[in-house]
C-alpha cells in the first residue's frame, strides 16, 4: 500500500530535506501560475525550462547560454531591467504569453517567487513531477505507475501561506488518485465511480492508498469547491492580486482549465523540466 500525503503550506518545506524521499514521487502544484506556465510551455513545443530562485541565477545561466529565454515574475509582474541590472525578461509568469511561436524549440531559464522553491524542496525525490488542473489526469496516470513507495502532492504556496488554489488541485488530484484505487482495473476503471471497494478498511485507507489527514483536507477543500472551481479560486490571495492586473486576470480561468494538455512534466536530475517520454 503507498501512501499518499498533501504538503499544504510552504512552511512545511524546509522539513523535506531532512526526510528520505528516495522512495517517493513528489508532485508540485503552483496552479498560479508557475506549474501552470510550464506545462503550456513543454505542451508548445518549449525544449526544457530550468527553474532557479534568484534572478541572479538567471542572469548568470543567460551569460553562458545566451540562447536561453529568460521568463518570471516578482510580485506577479514580469521581471524589468531595474531588477537585472540592465536586461528585460523575455516573458512574465503568464501561461497566455507562451506560444508556440515563442518557445518552440528553445530553453527558458524561469524564476518566481514560490514555484521554484517548492521543486528544489524536492530535490531528493525518486521522482519530481510538475503539474496544473491544465495536465491533471495525465499527472494522476504517471503517478499511480510508477514505482514508489510513497507519493506526496506538493502545494508551492503564496509566501509562507497556503494557497487554496495548490490545495484545490492536490485534492483534486488525490480523488482521482482514490477513486482508481478502489476501482478494479486502475485508470480504466474510472468510469465506475460507485464501486467502493473498502469495506472493512479505514477512513484513511482504500485498495492501493493510506492517505494522511492532510490529504483529506485538500480532499475536503476540493469537493466542496468544484461545483463552481473559478468562484473559489477566485477568493484566494493569488486570484485577488491577478484579477487587480487587467493584463493578467484571464490567467485565472486558463490556469483552472481541466486536462488542456496530456503530457506529464518531469524534473530531471539536470534540474531541467520536461516531457516525460
Amino acid at each position: 500500500m503507498k501512501s499518499l500525503e498533501v504538503i499544504l503550506s510552504p512552511k512545511e518545506l524546509p522539513a523535506l530535506a531532512k526526510r528520505d524521499l528516495r522512495h517517493t514521487t513528489c508532485v508540485v502544484f503552483d496552479v498560479l501560475r508557475a506549474t501552470s506556465t510550464f506545462v503550456t510551455a513543454l505542451h508548445h513545443g518549449a525544449k526544457a525550462i530550468i527553474p532557479v530562485s534568484e534572478i541572479a541565477e538567471a542572469m548568470a545561466i543567460r551569460q553562458k547560454q545566451p540562447d536561453v529565454l529568460l521568463g518570471g515574475e516578482r510580485d506577479g509582474v514580469k521581471i524589468r531591467a531595474a531588477q537585472t541590472g540592465g536586461v528585460d525578461f523575455d516573458l512574465g509568469n503568464s501561461p497566455r504569453e507562451y506560444t508556440p511561436e515563442k518557445v518552440r524549440g528553445r530553453t527558458i531559464v524561469s524564476t518566481t517567487t514560490n514555484g521554484t522553491r517548492a521543486l528544489r524542496a524536492c530535490a531528493g525525490a525518486q521522482t519530481v513531477l510538475a503539474a496544473s488542473f491544465l495536465n491533471l489526469t495525465a499527472t494522476a496516470r504517471t503517478s499511480q505507475q510508477l514505482q514508489t513507495t510513497s507519493l506526496m502532492l506538493v502545494c508551492a504556496g503564496t509566501r509562507e501561506n497556503i494557497a487554496a488554489e495548490d490545495v484545490l488541485a492536490a485534492g483534486a488530484l488525490a480523488e482521482l488518485l482514490i477513486r482508481w484505487g478502489e476501482t478494479p482495473g486502475g485508470p480504466k476503471g474510472e468510469q465506475n465511480p460507485q464501486h467502493s471497494g473498502s469495506r472493512g478498511r479505514s477512513p484513511h485507507q482504500n485498495r492501493i492508498y493510506e492517505f494522511s489527514d492532510s490529504t483529506k483536507t485538500a480532499l475536503d477543500a476540493w469537493r466542496k469547491a468544484k461545483p463552481n472551481l473559478f468562484a473559489a479560486a477566485a477568493e484566494a490571495e493569488n486570484a485577488r492580486r491577478l484579477l487587480a492586473i487587467p493584463e493578467l486576470r484571464d490567467d485565472i480561468a486558463f490556469c483552472l482549465q481541466p486536462d488542456v494538455f496530456d503530457l506529464v512534466a518531469i524534473l530531471g536530475r539536470d534540474g531541467a523540466i520536461r516531457v516525460l517520454i
